[in-house]
């Protein structure tokens, strides 16, 4: 309920656009936000709780104080709000991380001899900038790239070519000596424009402009500089063959995609431009616990962009975004042109999106390992292990199982090991599940976990499955666990300690526990135990894939005249697909080797 301070201000709200700040008692702002009207939309948050998430809840819950800003329009108080949240970093509010820093390259063009440097502060000074990038070693890298093309001067001391001699740099190549007068104001002028047309995508515009210059050059015999040019369009080819992507996507835009871990999400960004993928970069979000995707991204959108130097005519969303028309229209000043925001469905852009939120995962997934695998902290996350989990021994084998299937057809089994906390993948195994039908995961745990520990009597087994894990790990809650245990008790097996890790709330079971162990998220202890759950979630489902694939693939051309194991797999290694073969003409269908005209005529008759 409201007090009574609370009370008094919710009356006398403005319908006035504007932004709202929630405080704490101390003053502390627990939240900024922007509306359409005050008066409506800080009154929603203290009406009925119904549709309210357990994190408004909590918000709402120490609110003590409110204040706004009246605004003259929405599109201010975009600002205005984008403001104050940079400024104040409210523990409710989605914030991207460290955004106070970014690096940027700054160009200034104002100086008589420019030069290109790292900077942390972007300024209306007349300069050009490019980024933000996500970290000091992203602008390194760009940066050392472009002076390993296009040599300009790193020193920032007076020129005035009277120099009696060169640094270093000019020795090695990396500068062209204006201090000395070895260049014109012309030429290095144009080695400049150069730079800026490079990292603006515009790559063939500098292959080009050199290519005419090196024609020159030679015409001139002046060899010297025909070879310093003709370096240089090697260089900027090499970057634009290394840029070219498998997708098929036109013009200039940026891809965004996510993934929520916890409190954090990470945002990978890709920037196309003339067809081509010229660089992309990673970033954090804190505080979208509880959050919708919408909101995710309606508040990295707003928060990166705020920072961008440059804004494409198109951006393509994972998900929507709220206020999309107004901040489309917003990016559209900003950028001085049209801006189209997009969530493509299918095509092209959906297969260039799904690589970009691939992206996504696979940076966190990095990141998480490149976190653990810090010095003394795996053996400090299996000595957690061992004492939360009351181990007899140090869990330095860890094996992980997981089940795949959809409504119990084409099941597998995974099993990954990890050792000493790191993967090793060559004792991973697979298993197609025989003996269980219909969809009955714990069964399935069962045959698998049976499947596995059998092996350890077996006189022909390999040392692989010889060596037995000090912990198994399963993805799943108390029934999965149950299940697990009573066939490993049946097996002789029951001595060594098993877990459950429950996905929704990161709970650990174990057997003879009525309560689950709850560690906290930054724990390296459950971070590996996330680890091999998610490892063994990521090796089922690939080989749940791979089964249903060719079993449906089998399916499909099983009955058809001349087609038998040999022309099956000439067919999927040559359209890939049932549905590449369904699509494809009885010309390109004698295309796979060992085919026939009358054979392809039957499978276009019956598929």
């Amino acid at each position: 309920m409201a007090s009574l301070l609370i009370s008094e201000q919710l009356k006398n709200l403005p319908v006035n656009p504007g932004v709202y700040l929630m405080k704490r008692a101390d003053g502390t702002i627990l939240y900024v936000g922007k509306a359409t009207s005050l008066r409506n939309r800080v009154r929603s948050y203290f009406g009925s709780k119904q549709g309210l998430t357990p994190k408004t809840e909590q918000l709402v819950s120490l609110i003590h104080d409110i204040d706004f800003f009246v605004t003259g329009s929405e599109q201010e108080a975009v600002i205005l709000e984008l403001n104050l949240i940079k400024q104040h970093r409210p523990h409710f509010n989605i914030r991207l991380k460290d955004d106070k820093s970014f690096p940027y390259l700054k160009i200034d063009i104002n100086n008589e001899w420019p030069r290109v440097c790292i900077t942390r502060r972007w300024e209306k000074d007349g300069a050009r900038y490019f980024g933000p990038f996500a970290s000091s070693w992203s602008v390194r890298q760009t940066l050392k790239m472009i002076k390993n093309i296009f040599p300009t001067r790193s020193c920032d001391k007076p020129i005035t070519g009277a120099a009696s001699q060169p640094c270093l740099e000019y020795h090695i190549k990396n500068c062209l000596g204006p201090c000395i007068g070895a260049v014109t104001k012309e030429e290095y002028d144009a080695v400049i424009r150069q730079i800026i047309l490079f990292l603006e995508g515009k790559q063939e515009d500098v292959v080009k402009e050199l290519k005419r210059k090196m024609e020159t050059a030679s015409a001139a015999l002046n060899f010297e500089l025909a070879a310093r040019l003709r370096d240089q369009i090697q260089g900027v080819s090499n970057v634009i063959e290394a840029q070219r992507f498998a997708a098929k996507v036109k013009g200039e835009q940026d891809v965004i995609a996510f993934v929520v871990d916890r409190d954090q999400a990470y945002v990978q960004v890709f920037f196309i431009r003339n067809d081509r993928l010229i660089g992309r970069e990673s970033f954090t979000l804190q505080g979208v616990r509880q959050e919708e995707p919408v909101k995710i991204m309606t508040g990295f959108v707003k928060q990166y962009y705020d920072n961008a130097t440059y804004i494409p005519s198109l951006i393509l969303l994972q998900h929507p975004i709220e206020d999309k028309t107004l901040i489309a229209h917003w990016l559209r000043e900003k950028r001085g042109g049209r801006v189209v925001i997009e969530v493509p469905r299918r095509g092209h852009k959906k297969a260039l999106m799904n690589t970009v939120a691939e992206n996504a995962r696979q940076s966190l997934e990095q990141m998480k390992i490149k976190q653990l695998a810090a010095p003394g902290q795996l053996v400090a996350a299996l000595a957690e292990l061992q004492k939360e989990l009351k181990l007899a021994k140090l869990p330095e084998r860890i094996e992980g199982y997981d089940i795949s299937n959809i409504q119990g057809q084409d099941a597998v089994g995974s099993m990954v090991v990890f050792e000493s906390g790191k993967s090793k993948s060559s004792h991973y195994r697979r298993f197609k599940i025989k003996t269980i039908p219909g969809a009955n995961d714990f069964a399935m745990l069962q045959e698998v976990i049976s499947r596995r520990f059998k092996r350890v009597r077996s006189e022909v087994s390999s040392e692989e499955w010889a060596v037995l894990p000090e912990l198994v790990l399963i993805d799943g809650g108390k029934g999965q666990l149950h299940a697990v245990h009573k066939v490993m008790s049946e097996l002789g097996v029951a001595d060594i300690p098993v877990a459950g890790l429950a996905k929704e709330k990161e709970e650990i079971f174990v057997p003879g526990r009525s309560k689950p162990i709850i560690l906290p998220h930054t724990s390296g202890g459950l971070q590996l135990l996330q680890r091999v759950r998610d490892e063994a979630h990521r090796f089922a489902i690939g080989y749940h894939r791979k089964v249903h694939k060719r079993e449906t693939f089998t399916s499909v051309l099983d009955g058809i005249s001349g087609i038998g194991p040999r022309r099956k797999r000439s067919l999927l290694r040559r359209f890939g697909s049932v549905r590449g073969i369904q699509q494809a003409s009885v010309e390109e269908l004698m295309t796979a080797e060992g085919m026939t005209r009358r054979i392809a005529e039957n499978i276009k008759k019956q598929t």
